[in-house]
């Protein structure tokens, strides 16, 4: 692109990369992870990439009002190619890498593609596989070349082979990419990003580009972006929280972007770059903590002792000094001592030391792994937002970040709360549409254009938000105690060795739950106590395991005896399932939410043997391999019962 060019526009993304390019062109706009050393690339050559990449598509027969299928890791040359699609009118789709074949017909049926970027030879594979069931796709692009010698197939074609394409076209016509910009409205479809499809089939939510920049630039003034900031993009671009830090904010702020080599690397990749900003859902937080956890049970005693010792001293005094409120000289210096010994070696190897903010988003997070994090004085703030308001509805002020509360409202955002506490909602970031689907998009809006999020909350008096639940989650017990899903599944997530749970209640006498073990946890809290195991399905099964576990839930029920609203909602009954709930079975959302009517639908065998006093229940559940092939899989699952605690009213009467 010419930076120089002085009809360039500023309302779009990709011309906001020209901006780039021209003031502060040498800065290093992105990097990438290969065979060990970082490569950078600045904001000049970043708009030259762009420029060439969007040359060859046009060569290629790719018009105006066309959608581009995105799918692979992050990588430069696919965030390259949003820009690229965005400078010709076009519109990019990203699709989650691991979705399997039956999910990508769907998207790319739905959404017209006729062509696609993709990573590597895995999805090139994937794209030829699902090519007869779509009609529409004509041309497959890749950008890494390993394994891909012997591909003679007409629709596939390097990246390489389409930049140097581009280099020629834009040699033979150099204004060509500034004359389509100044076609390109704030207003346009910028990106199509698909819902998860917890309940439905998936939606495409169009965004458009004044969103995108009217959010980050609200998000810039919120917490104060700046262009020397670093973030590390791990998480998977066809989720909003991606696409709205590592590419429309890293545009907007002009701070870098940074991919890591591999999934396996992250975490050295993490403490290498050493990011400002970070943005993870909180299973990744859940991850993080369940490693620390693992690798103190395996430490010497005085480095336990040292531990345990302060981070009590963090959990007293840790939220009151990073929220700036008063706390004594004497626990000042505790935690002085402790950020020396614990807290800072910690964030270093949490690969955070430098974080000026972390977020989380996507699913409530507990409100145990949300202190722990900010007692050792990492600036971590809830946010909440969909994929239809671009994340952007509400966060945690500096000094106002609360355990019950997603925050306040952001500027330019409405809030109000409708029938059934449902959370209404108007946000700078509001869906244009969903793709072809005006019914849906009628349904979604209220008359007066509020947005209907689905969630159930309320606004508190200091003016944050509290989300209690999905609305269509919540439900009542039947004595009529307020029955919260999620709320219960976040507590119970909470502890290392619990990975995922599926609680049930509704219209039911009591609470009781599915939980799925963290591997590496329990494994290694097994091998600890001499318990030998073969696998997932036998250590799941151990009799020693479900005391641990029953151990868990009972601490919970505890703190729910605390809570009047929710003391009713005790775990009475639990079993440990024989396999992982798994997005490939249909079990889980790509975001790794739970589709809770299909898992309660599946297992209506287990779900009857909780309720009915069983001991044991006896179930053969199919399952999806990672090659498509598909297999049975069977066990004797155990029942086990969990003690329940007196609430206060009971103590009190």
């Amino acid at each position: 692109m010419d930076s120089s060019s002085p009809s360039a526009r500023e309302d779009t993304l990709s011309a906001l990369i020209l901006k780039n390019a021209k003031v502060i062109g040498s800065k290093t706009a992105i990097r990438e992870k290969d065979l060990g050393i970082w490569q950078s690339w600045s904001w000049a050559d970043v708009a030259e990439e762009v420029k060439w990449l969007a040359g060859g598509l046009s060569a290629k027969g790719y018009v105006r009002g066309s959608n581009l299928a995105i799918i692979g890791d992050n990588r430069p040359r696919l965030y390259w190619s949003f820009a690229a699609s965005q400078s010709l009118g076009g519109i990019p789709v990203p699709l989650y890498q691991d979705a399997i074949a039956e999910e990508m017909i769907y998207v790319f049926n739905d959404a017209e593609i006729e062509f696609a970027i993709v990573e590597d030879q895995e999805q090139v594979d994937k794209l030829l596989e699902i090519m007869p069931q779509c009609s529409k796709l004509r041309c497959i692009i890749y950008d890494d070349p390993r394994g891909m010698r012997h591909y003679d197939h007409p629709a596939v074609m390097s990246y390489e082979e389409v930049r140097d394409l581009g280099l020629n076209f834009i040699q033979e016509t150099p204004d060509f990419l500034e004359r389509e910009l100044e076609k390109c409205h704030t207003d346009d479809i910028s990106v199509i990003l698909y819902t998860s499809g917890t309940t439905s089939k998936p939606k495409g939510v169009c965004l458009t580009h004044r969103a995108c920049i009217d959010v980050a630039q609200g998000d810039m003034g919120f917490d104060g972006y700046t262009d020397d900031g670093e973030i590390l993009s791990y998480l998977p671009m066809a989720w909003v929280g991606d696409h709205l830090f590592s590419y429309a904010q890293s545009i907007v702020t002009g701070y870098t972007v940074n991919c890591p080599e591999s999934s396996e690397t992250v975490m050295t990749d993490l403490r290498e770059i050493g990011p400002t900003y970070y943005f993870a859902p909180p299973s990744v937080f859940e991850n993080l903590l369940t490693q620390v956890t693992i690798r103190m049970e395996d430490a010497s005693k005085i480095k336990k002792w040292l531990y345990k010792t302060f981070m009590a001293v963090a959990q007293k005094s840790g939220l009151d000094i990073i929220d700036g409120r008063s706390v004594s000289i004497k626990n000042r210096i505790l935690y002085f001592i402790g950020n020396i010994f614990i807290y800072a070696p910690l964030r270093n190897n949490l690969g955070m030391s430098r974080i000026k903010v972390a977020y989380t988003g996507g699913a409530a997070i507990g409100p145990d792994l949300y202190r722990f994090y900010r007692a050792i004085g990492i600036n971590l703030k809830q946010l909440y937002g969909q994929t239809e308001t671009l994340a952007y509805v509400c966060k945690q002020p500096n000094g106002e970040a609360r355990l019950d509360s997603v925050g306040t409202p952001m500027p330019g955002v409405e809030i109000k709360v409708g029938e059934k506490g449902e959370i209404l909602v108007k946000s700078p970031g509001l869906l244009k549409e969903y793709y072809k689907n005006p019914q849906a998009t009628e349904e979604s809006i209220t008359h007066d254009g509020f947005f209907r999020t689905g969630d159930a909350g309320f606004i508190d008096q200091d003016g944050h938000l509290k989300i209690i639940d999905r609305a269509k989650d919540v439900g009542t017990l039947n004595d009529g105690t307020m029955f919260a899903p999620q709320f219960l599944e976040n507590k119970l997530k909470f502890f290392p060795f619990i990975k995922e749970v599926v609680c049930f209640g509704d219209k039911r006498d009591a609470v009781c739950a599915f939980i799925n073990i963290e591997m590496d946890a329990v494994g290694n809290w097994a091998e600890r106590q001499g318990i030998g195991y073969s696998g997932y399905v036998d250590l799941a099964s151990k009799p020693e395991v479900y005391v641990l576990l029953q151990t868990c839930i009972e601490q919970v029920n505890q703190d729910l005896a605390k809570d009047d609203t929710l003391s009713g909602s005790q775990i009475k009954r639990f079993l440990i399932l024989h396999k992982e709930l798994d997005a490939d079975d249909d079990e889980l959302t790509r975001t790794r939410k739970v589709r809770r009517d299909f898992v309660a639908e599946k297992y209506e065998v287990l779900v009857t043997a909780l309720y009915n006093d069983a001991k044991e229940c006896f179930i053969e559940t199919q399952m999806k391999f990672e090659d498509g092939r598909t297999g049975v899989i069977s066990a004797n699952i155990s029942i086990s019962d969990a003690k329940t605690s007196q609430s206060t009213l009971e103590l009190a009467a």
